[in-house]
């Protein structure tokens, strides 16, 4: 949990950044830009992928090809045992645009505060899976409070 609500400037690149393998590209970037409101950095035809980000969120997208890194036996849901944090400044717009879209979140908005040292760090949050399976958490980040 950063809180790190900066404006971002066109050319940077986060140190991380997660790839996901994808069964179809096209279904993915639908959901990714039309449903969560991710914009594309760039993309490519062979193998199918793109790269996109929204504020200071950025991740892969690659579509399952022969040539990829797959290190076993790909069945959904994919992603198991690991979720995506991604930090936006406000939760609420992407809420009401899956509520339109009518997703079914896996885990309801909740407001959660977890230990960090002596204090304790904030955020609204709330868990929905992509198209694969793969579970996505967004948080909002609420502050810093005494431990009590």
């Amino acid at each position: 949990m950063t809180g790190a609500n900066v404006e971002v400037d066109e050319v940077y690149w986060n140190p991380m950044v997660p790839e996901l393998s994808v069964t179809d590209l096209a279904r993915s970037l639908a959901f990714y830009r039309g449903v969560l409101g991710f914009s594309i950095r760039y993309r490519r035809d062979d193998p199918p992928f793109a790269y996109l980000e929204q504020q200071q969120v950025q991740l892969m997208l690659e579509q399952v090809h022969p040539e990829a890194w797959q290190v076993g036996e790909l069945e959904a849901p994919f992603g198991r045992g690991i979720n995506l944090q991604m930090e936006l400044t406000d939760i609420q717009p992407l809420l009401d645009r899956l509520q339109r879209a009518g997703i079914t979140l896996f885990r309801q908005p909740t407001e959660a505060w977890y230990p960090v040292g002596d204090m304790l760090a904030g955020q609204r949050e709330f868990l929905l899976q992509d198209p694969d399976g793969y579970l996505l958490r967004f948080v909002q980040y609420l502050g810093e409070r005494p431990a009590d």
